[in-house]
Protein backbone atom coordinates (compact mmCIF):
# COMPACT_ATOMS: atom_id res chain seq x y z
CA UNK A 1 0.00 0.00 0.00
CA UNK A 2 1.29 3.60 -0.88
CA UNK A 3 2.86 5.20 2.22
CA UNK A 4 0.93 8.53 1.61
CA UNK A 5 -2.18 6.15 2.22
CA UNK A 6 -1.20 4.18 4.71
CA UNK A 7 -0.71 7.26 7.49
CA UNK A 8 -4.17 9.09 6.06
CA UNK A 9 -5.90 5.68 7.03
CA UNK A 10 -4.37 5.57 10.55
CA UNK A 11 -4.63 9.03 10.93
CA UNK A 12 -8.17 9.01 10.27
CA UNK A 13 -8.25 5.78 12.70
CA UNK A 14 -7.08 8.28 15.58
CA UNK A 15 -8.85 10.62 14.92
CA UNK A 16 -12.13 8.78 14.75
CA UNK A 17 -11.07 6.91 18.13
CA UNK A 18 -10.74 10.55 19.86
CA UNK A 19 -14.54 10.39 21.70
CA UNK A 20 -13.52 6.88 22.98
CA UNK A 21 -10.54 8.74 24.68
CA UNK A 22 -12.46 11.72 25.54
CA UNK A 23 -10.70 12.29 29.29
CA UNK A 24 -6.98 11.67 27.63
CA UNK A 25 -7.63 14.00 25.20
CA UNK A 26 -9.31 16.56 27.40
CA UNK A 27 -6.31 17.04 29.36
CA UNK A 28 -3.76 18.23 26.49
CA UNK A 29 -6.77 20.41 25.21
CA UNK A 30 -7.48 22.06 28.66
CA UNK A 31 -4.03 22.06 29.23
CA UNK A 32 -2.85 24.33 26.50
CA UNK A 33 -6.14 26.07 26.11
CA UNK A 34 -4.37 27.46 29.73
CA UNK A 35 -1.13 27.94 28.71
CA UNK A 36 -2.39 29.80 25.37
CA UNK A 37 -5.01 32.03 27.52
CA UNK A 38 -2.29 33.52 30.20
CA UNK A 39 0.52 34.44 27.24
CA UNK A 40 -2.24 35.64 25.18
CA UNK A 41 -3.79 37.94 27.64
CA UNK A 42 0.13 38.75 29.08
CA UNK A 43 1.07 39.86 25.46
CA UNK A 44 -2.24 41.41 24.68
CA UNK A 45 -0.75 44.22 27.42
CA UNK A 46 2.24 44.61 26.01
CA UNK A 47 0.32 45.34 22.41
CA UNK A 48 -2.24 47.85 24.39
CA UNK A 49 0.95 49.70 25.98
CA UNK A 50 2.65 49.99 22.69
CA UNK A 51 -0.77 50.86 20.74
CA UNK A 52 -1.64 53.12 23.72
CA UNK A 53 1.77 55.21 23.55
CA UNK A 54 2.33 55.22 20.08
CA UNK A 55 -1.26 57.14 19.62
CA UNK A 56 -0.68 59.61 22.29
CA UNK A 57 2.72 61.32 20.41
CA UNK A 58 2.31 63.37 17.38
CA UNK A 59 5.34 63.82 14.92
CA UNK A 60 4.87 67.46 14.77
CA UNK A 61 5.15 67.67 18.43
CA UNK A 62 8.52 67.75 20.43
CA UNK A 63 8.89 67.61 24.09
CA UNK A 64 11.76 68.89 25.99
CA UNK A 65 13.04 67.44 29.49
CA UNK A 66 16.41 68.14 31.60
CA UNK A 67 19.37 66.70 30.17
CA UNK A 68 19.48 62.51 31.21
CA UNK A 69 15.98 62.60 32.61
CA UNK A 70 14.51 59.63 31.77
CA UNK A 71 10.73 60.14 32.92
CA UNK A 72 9.27 64.00 33.02
CA UNK A 73 9.09 63.45 36.63
CA UNK A 74 12.58 63.43 37.04
CA UNK A 75 13.22 66.79 35.01
CA UNK A 76 13.55 70.20 35.84
CA UNK A 77 13.32 73.18 33.88
CA UNK A 78 14.00 76.95 35.47
CA UNK A 79 11.32 79.72 34.46
CA UNK A 80 14.57 81.35 32.41
CA UNK A 81 15.11 78.55 30.67
CA UNK A 82 11.65 78.00 29.42
CA UNK A 83 11.47 81.07 27.57
CA UNK A 84 14.61 80.44 25.65
CA UNK A 85 12.90 77.97 24.78
CA UNK A 86 9.67 79.50 23.69
CA UNK A 87 11.94 81.54 21.65
CA UNK A 88 13.48 78.81 19.47
CA UNK A 89 12.96 78.34 16.02
CA UNK A 90 10.65 76.12 14.27
CA UNK A 91 7.52 76.81 16.87
CA UNK A 92 4.29 77.07 15.46
CA UNK A 93 2.29 80.33 16.53
CA UNK A 94 -1.24 80.86 17.11
CA UNK A 95 -3.77 83.86 15.50
CA UNK A 96 -2.49 85.97 17.98
CA UNK A 97 1.65 85.25 17.36
CA UNK A 98 2.46 83.53 20.30
CA UNK A 99 4.21 80.31 20.01
CA UNK A 100 1.86 77.11 20.25
CA UNK A 101 3.99 76.25 23.60
CA UNK A 102 2.89 74.86 26.97
CA UNK A 103 5.19 75.01 29.92
CA UNK A 104 4.28 72.07 32.14
CA UNK A 105 4.53 70.99 35.42
CA UNK A 106 4.20 67.62 37.17
CA UNK A 107 3.17 66.21 40.13
CA UNK A 108 2.24 62.77 41.60
CA UNK A 109 -0.77 62.06 43.97
CA UNK A 110 -2.19 59.67 45.52
CA UNK A 111 -6.10 59.21 44.91
CA UNK A 112 -8.36 56.14 46.09
CA UNK A 113 -9.12 53.43 43.39
CA UNK A 114 -12.75 52.50 42.79
CA UNK A 115 -12.27 48.67 43.29
CA UNK A 116 -10.79 47.82 46.60
CA UNK A 117 -10.59 51.29 47.66
CA UNK A 118 -6.60 51.27 47.73
CA UNK A 119 -4.67 54.40 47.00
CA UNK A 120 -2.52 54.56 43.69
CA UNK A 121 -0.48 57.07 42.13
CA UNK A 122 -1.94 59.93 39.98
CA UNK A 123 -0.10 62.40 37.27
CA UNK A 124 -1.74 66.42 37.95
CA UNK A 125 -0.45 67.62 34.80
CA UNK A 126 0.10 71.50 34.88
CA UNK A 127 -0.39 73.13 31.86
CA UNK A 128 -0.07 76.90 30.08
CA UNK A 129 -2.94 78.64 28.94
CA UNK A 130 -1.66 77.21 24.89
CA UNK A 131 -1.83 73.64 26.83
CA UNK A 132 -5.22 72.54 25.20
CA UNK A 133 -4.27 74.44 21.95
CA UNK A 134 -0.84 72.37 21.82
CA UNK A 135 -3.03 69.30 22.14
CA UNK A 136 -6.34 69.42 19.88
CA UNK A 137 -7.49 66.06 20.41
CA UNK A 138 -8.19 66.70 23.82
CA UNK A 139 -11.53 67.61 24.07
CA UNK A 140 -13.58 68.78 26.74
CA UNK A 141 -17.08 66.39 27.07
CA UNK A 142 -18.30 67.83 30.28
CA UNK A 143 -18.48 70.48 32.56
CA UNK A 144 -15.92 73.49 31.58
CA UNK A 145 -11.74 74.36 31.46
CA UNK A 146 -10.32 74.98 34.87
CA UNK A 147 -10.42 78.58 35.98
CA UNK A 148 -7.16 80.95 36.68
CA UNK A 149 -5.32 80.26 39.75
CA UNK A 150 -8.16 78.51 41.13
CA UNK A 151 -7.70 74.82 42.41
CA UNK A 152 -9.88 73.52 39.69
CA UNK A 153 -8.60 70.35 37.69
CA UNK A 154 -10.29 68.66 34.55
CA UNK A 155 -10.05 64.65 34.57
CA UNK A 156 -9.78 62.71 31.72
CA UNK A 157 -12.09 59.86 31.05
CA UNK A 158 -9.90 56.94 31.58
CA UNK A 159 -9.20 58.35 35.20
CA UNK A 160 -12.44 59.00 35.90
CA UNK A 161 -13.58 55.05 35.30
CA UNK A 162 -10.80 53.92 37.69
CA UNK A 163 -10.76 56.01 41.02
CA UNK A 164 -13.15 57.44 43.03
CA UNK A 165 -14.86 61.00 43.55
CA UNK A 166 -13.99 62.22 40.57
CA UNK A 167 -16.95 63.34 39.01
CA UNK A 168 -18.33 66.70 38.06
CA UNK A 169 -18.37 68.73 40.79
CA UNK A 170 -16.67 66.90 43.18
CA UNK A 171 -14.02 68.14 45.83
CA UNK A 172 -10.80 65.96 45.92
CA UNK A 173 -7.96 66.64 48.93
CA UNK A 174 -4.82 67.40 47.25
CA UNK A 175 -1.79 68.50 49.27
CA UNK A 176 -3.50 69.34 52.03
CA UNK A 177 -6.16 71.25 50.09
CA UNK A 178 -9.34 70.69 48.26
CA UNK A 179 -9.38 71.25 44.84
CA UNK A 180 -12.50 70.81 42.55
CA UNK A 181 -13.16 68.47 39.84
CA UNK A 182 -14.93 70.89 36.92
CA UNK A 183 -14.55 69.22 33.49
CA UNK A 184 -14.31 65.69 31.80
CA UNK A 185 -12.24 65.33 28.96
CA UNK A 186 -11.41 62.44 25.91
CA UNK A 187 -8.25 61.85 24.50
CA UNK A 188 -8.23 59.02 22.23
CA UNK A 189 -7.35 56.58 25.27
CA UNK A 190 -4.26 57.81 24.81
CA UNK A 191 -1.75 58.12 27.88
CA UNK A 192 -3.36 62.04 28.76
CA UNK A 193 -6.30 60.68 29.60
CA UNK A 194 -5.35 58.88 32.60
CA UNK A 195 -4.35 62.28 34.10
CA UNK A 196 -5.59 65.49 35.55
CA UNK A 197 -5.24 68.71 34.28
CA UNK A 198 -5.08 72.28 35.81
CA UNK A 199 -3.68 75.72 35.13
CA UNK A 200 0.56 75.09 35.59
CA UNK A 201 1.08 78.01 37.77
CA UNK A 202 -1.83 76.71 40.04
CA UNK A 203 0.23 73.57 40.88
CA UNK A 204 3.67 75.62 41.20
CA UNK A 205 1.86 77.49 44.01
CA UNK A 206 -0.30 74.68 45.49
CA UNK A 207 3.16 72.26 45.50
CA UNK A 208 5.92 75.22 46.49
CA UNK A 209 7.75 74.60 43.28
CA UNK A 210 9.52 76.92 40.78
CA UNK A 211 10.60 74.99 37.93
CA UNK A 212 8.83 73.03 35.36
CA UNK A 213 9.67 69.49 34.24
CA UNK A 214 9.11 70.13 31.00
CA UNK A 215 8.05 72.08 27.61
CA UNK A 216 5.93 70.57 24.97
CA UNK A 217 5.61 72.90 21.41
CA UNK A 218 3.78 72.24 18.35
CA UNK A 219 5.97 72.61 15.27
CA UNK A 220 5.22 74.20 12.41
CA UNK A 221 5.64 70.91 10.31
CA UNK A 222 7.65 67.41 10.87
CA UNK A 223 10.74 68.99 9.02
CA UNK A 224 10.95 71.93 11.84
CA UNK A 225 12.10 69.42 14.37
CA UNK A 226 15.46 68.99 13.29
CA UNK A 227 16.42 73.26 13.58
CA UNK A 228 14.12 72.67 16.64
CA UNK A 229 16.48 70.49 18.22
CA UNK A 230 19.78 71.99 17.14
CA UNK A 231 19.29 75.40 18.21
CA UNK A 232 18.30 73.92 22.05
CA UNK A 233 20.84 71.44 22.57
CA UNK A 234 23.53 73.70 20.86
CA UNK A 235 22.81 76.11 23.23
CA UNK A 236 25.15 75.37 26.65
CA UNK A 237 23.09 77.48 28.72
CA UNK A 238 20.30 75.07 28.60
CA UNK A 239 21.30 71.96 29.02
CA UNK A 240 18.32 69.52 27.88
CA UNK A 241 17.21 66.98 25.73
CA UNK A 242 14.31 67.25 22.88
CA UNK A 243 12.81 64.42 21.31
CA UNK A 244 10.01 64.19 18.68
CA UNK A 245 6.85 63.56 20.93
CA UNK A 246 5.82 59.81 19.38
CA UNK A 247 9.52 59.17 20.45
CA UNK A 248 9.65 59.67 24.00
CA UNK A 249 6.85 57.87 24.94
CA UNK A 250 7.60 54.95 22.33
CA UNK A 251 10.93 55.17 24.75
CA UNK A 252 8.87 55.47 28.09
CA UNK A 253 6.89 52.05 27.37
CA UNK A 254 10.09 50.07 25.67
CA UNK A 255 10.72 49.17 29.24
CA UNK A 256 7.61 47.86 30.79
CA UNK A 257 6.78 46.32 27.62
CA UNK A 258 10.10 44.32 27.74
CA UNK A 259 9.75 43.39 31.71
CA UNK A 260 5.60 42.29 30.45
CA UNK A 261 6.59 40.51 27.83
CA UNK A 262 9.76 38.42 29.94
CA UNK A 263 6.99 37.47 32.43
CA UNK A 264 4.65 36.23 29.52
CA UNK A 265 7.64 33.82 28.55
CA UNK A 266 8.40 33.03 31.40
CA UNK A 267 4.82 32.00 32.82
CA UNK A 268 3.81 30.47 29.71
CA UNK A 269 7.29 28.55 29.65
CA UNK A 270 6.75 27.14 32.95
CA UNK A 271 2.89 26.15 31.97
CA UNK A 272 4.38 24.92 28.78
CA UNK A 273 6.60 22.38 30.08
CA UNK A 274 3.33 21.26 32.63
CA UNK A 275 0.97 20.86 29.66
CA UNK A 276 4.00 19.06 27.71
CA UNK A 277 3.87 16.51 30.47
CA UNK A 278 0.43 16.38 30.17
CA UNK A 279 0.52 15.52 26.53
CA UNK A 280 2.70 12.97 26.93
CA UNK A 281 0.76 11.25 29.72
CA UNK A 282 -2.33 11.51 27.89
CA UNK A 283 -0.79 10.22 24.55
CA UNK A 284 1.12 7.70 26.31
CA UNK A 285 -1.91 6.18 27.57
CA UNK A 286 -4.13 6.58 24.70
CA UNK A 287 -1.23 4.51 22.83
CA UNK A 288 -0.90 1.85 25.17
CA UNK A 289 -4.67 1.43 25.08
CA UNK A 290 -4.13 0.44 21.33
CA UNK A 291 -1.19 -1.42 21.40
CA UNK A 292 -2.55 -4.64 19.42
CA UNK A 293 -4.55 -2.34 17.39
CA UNK A 294 -1.06 -0.31 16.14
CA UNK A 295 0.87 -3.83 16.67
CA UNK A 296 -1.98 -5.44 14.33
CA UNK A 297 -1.58 -2.92 11.24
CA UNK A 298 2.74 -3.62 11.55
CA UNK A 299 2.10 -6.84 10.69
CA UNK A 300 -0.09 -6.22 7.89
CA UNK A 301 2.29 -4.53 6.57
CA UNK A 302 1.67 -0.54 7.67
CA UNK A 303 4.99 1.20 8.14
CA UNK A 304 6.35 2.45 11.27
CA UNK A 305 6.27 6.05 9.72
CA UNK A 306 2.45 5.83 9.27
CA UNK A 307 1.93 5.33 13.00
CA UNK A 308 4.77 7.86 14.08
CA UNK A 309 2.37 10.32 11.50
CA UNK A 310 -0.82 9.95 13.05
CA UNK A 311 0.09 10.45 16.36
CA UNK A 312 1.59 13.47 15.63
CA UNK A 313 -1.75 14.02 13.68
CA UNK A 314 -3.33 13.33 16.51
CA UNK A 315 -1.54 15.14 19.36
CA UNK A 316 -1.73 18.54 17.10
CA UNK A 317 -5.22 18.17 16.27
CA UNK A 318 -6.04 18.43 19.83
CA UNK A 319 -3.09 21.04 20.25
CA UNK A 320 -4.80 22.99 17.93
CA UNK A 321 -8.32 22.93 19.39
CA UNK A 322 -6.58 24.01 22.66
CA UNK A 323 -4.54 26.48 21.46
CA UNK A 324 -7.76 28.16 19.43
CA UNK A 325 -9.80 27.39 22.73
CA UNK A 326 -7.25 29.49 24.79
CA UNK A 327 -7.37 32.30 22.46
CA UNK A 328 -11.13 32.68 21.89
CA UNK A 329 -11.44 33.03 26.02
CA UNK A 330 -8.63 35.78 26.07
CA UNK A 331 -10.46 37.60 23.03
CA UNK A 332 -13.68 37.38 25.00
CA UNK A 333 -12.67 38.25 28.35
CA UNK A 334 -9.62 40.39 27.86
CA UNK A 335 -10.10 42.33 24.30
CA UNK A 336 -11.32 46.23 24.36
CA UNK A 337 -10.97 46.09 28.06
CA UNK A 338 -8.18 47.49 30.23
CA UNK A 339 -5.75 47.33 32.96
CA UNK A 340 -4.70 49.24 35.92
CA UNK A 341 -1.11 48.91 36.77
CA UNK A 342 1.81 50.92 37.81
CA UNK A 343 3.98 52.32 34.75
CA UNK A 344 7.51 53.20 35.12
CA UNK A 345 6.99 56.65 35.61
CA UNK A 346 5.51 55.89 38.66
CA UNK A 347 2.08 57.07 37.58
CA UNK A 348 -1.29 54.54 36.97
CA UNK A 349 -1.36 53.23 33.72
CA UNK A 350 -4.69 51.90 32.13
CA UNK A 351 -3.78 49.67 29.36
CA UNK A 352 -5.93 48.50 27.06
CA UNK A 353 -5.67 45.10 26.49
CA UNK A 354 -5.71 44.38 22.55
CA UNK A 355 -6.13 41.11 21.46
CA UNK A 356 -6.40 40.41 17.41
CA UNK A 357 -6.40 37.35 15.35
CA UNK A 358 -2.08 37.85 14.84
CA UNK A 359 -1.88 37.20 18.69
CA UNK A 360 -4.52 34.24 18.56
CA UNK A 361 -2.58 32.56 15.72
CA UNK A 362 0.79 33.24 17.79
CA UNK A 363 -0.78 30.90 20.85
CA UNK A 364 -2.27 28.04 18.29
CA UNK A 365 1.45 28.33 17.02
CA UNK A 366 2.93 27.55 20.59
CA UNK A 367 0.41 25.16 21.20
CA UNK A 368 1.17 23.24 18.27
CA UNK A 369 4.70 23.25 19.75
CA UNK A 370 3.45 22.11 23.09
CA UNK A 371 1.66 19.19 21.21
CA UNK A 372 4.41 18.33 18.70
CA UNK A 373 6.83 18.20 21.87
CA UNK A 374 4.55 16.46 23.51
CA UNK A 375 3.94 14.03 20.85
CA UNK A 376 7.48 13.29 19.46
CA UNK A 377 8.78 10.16 22.60
CA UNK A 378 5.07 8.57 22.50
CA UNK A 379 5.10 8.34 18.95
CA UNK A 380 8.61 6.53 18.90
CA UNK A 381 7.83 4.22 21.26
CA UNK A 382 4.74 2.90 19.54
CA UNK A 383 6.60 2.68 16.36
CA UNK A 384 9.54 0.82 17.78
CA UNK A 385 7.20 -1.75 20.00
CA UNK A 386 8.34 -5.05 19.65
CA UNK A 387 5.83 -6.94 17.72
CA UNK A 388 5.29 -9.87 19.85
CA UNK A 389 4.86 -8.34 23.15
CA UNK A 390 2.18 -5.50 21.24
CA UNK A 391 0.25 -8.28 20.10
CA UNK A 392 0.05 -10.09 23.18
CA UNK A 393 -0.86 -6.36 24.59
CA UNK A 394 1.34 -6.12 27.27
Amino acid sequence: MNVLKQIAAVTLMNIRSVPQRLGASSVIVIGIAGVVGVLVSILAMVGGLSQMMTGTGRADRAIVVSMGASFETLSNITREATQTILDGPGIKRGIDGKPLASREALAIVRLPLKRGGENANVSLRGVSEAGLAVRPEIQLVEGRLFGSAVREVIVGRTLQRQFRDLELGKQILLRGAEWTVVGVFESHADQHEAEMLTGAETLQSAFARNTFQSVTVLLESTDSFALFKAALTGNPALNVDVMREADYYLQQSQAFSRLLSVVAYLIGGIMAVGAVFGALNAMYSAISTRTVEIATLRVLGFGASAVIVSVFAESLLLAILGGATGGCIAWLLFNGHAVSTNGGGLTQLSVPLVVDWSLIGFGVLWACIIGMVGAAFPAIRAARAPLATALRGT
